[in-house]
């Protein structure tokens, strides 16, 4: 089976654009996590897409070794089974209608969602390698002072040696971990 190029995992790209979020909310869209059926993140995005219903599901390049010995880079969702979904309610029954979804959760906590997914979006749009957290280990809260991800809050997250800083996605309970060094973070 060939693998597939990297297909389009937010819509609109401005999704966390302040603006667009305000303009969202008054014509009544709130925050879903849609749990969808095994394997079928990418589906449930490709039938969202001509609907114009906005989504986010963060996608990552995995590597892999193939049979023959070669690496090839896959696109896997972060977060297994969830696209996040910030749609009216009209919106959200076209989303049921896709035939792709488990179950549909509503977000009580929107603001500090849309503030975990924007950090983990930022993150993927990098393209730093990526590892995912399944499980939130309790560290040090910190911030990154300078460079390319200054402003990102997280925790400290210790692995064989290396400072890893932990962006966590609370609704969840999971997160996405990137390589740093001590010098680059600062405490909160």
């Amino acid at each position: 089976m060939p693998i597939l190029k990297e297909e389009k995992s937010i819509y609109p790209e401005q999704l966390f654009d302040e603006q667009y979020q305000r303009e969202r909310r008054e014509e009544g869209a709130r925050w879903w996590a849609v749990y969808t059926m095994s394997r079928r993140e990418k589906e449930l995005m490709r039938r969202l897409l001509p609907k114009q219903v906005p989504f986010f599901c963060p996608i990552i390049g995995v590597p892999k070794r193939s049979p023959q010995g070669r690496v090839r880079t896959t696109f896997s969702p972060l977060f297994s089974n969830y696209v996040f979904i910030h749609a009216t309610e009209d919106e959200r029954i076209q989303a049921l209608q896709t035939n792709c979804i488990s179950k549909c959760l509503e977000v009580k906590e929107e603001e500090e969602l849309v503030f975990d997914l924007s950090q983990v979006h930022a993150l993927i749009s990098s393209k730093q390698e990526l590892r995912h957290e399944s499980r939130l280990e309790v560290g040090t809260p910190v911030r990154i002072k300078s460079g390319p991800f200054e402003g990102i809050k997280g925790e400290i997250v210790e692995r064989r040696s290396e400072a890893r800083l932990l962006i966590a996605v609370n609704y969840l309970q999971q997160g996405t971990s990137l390589a740093i060094k001590d010098f680059e973070v600062e405490k909160v």
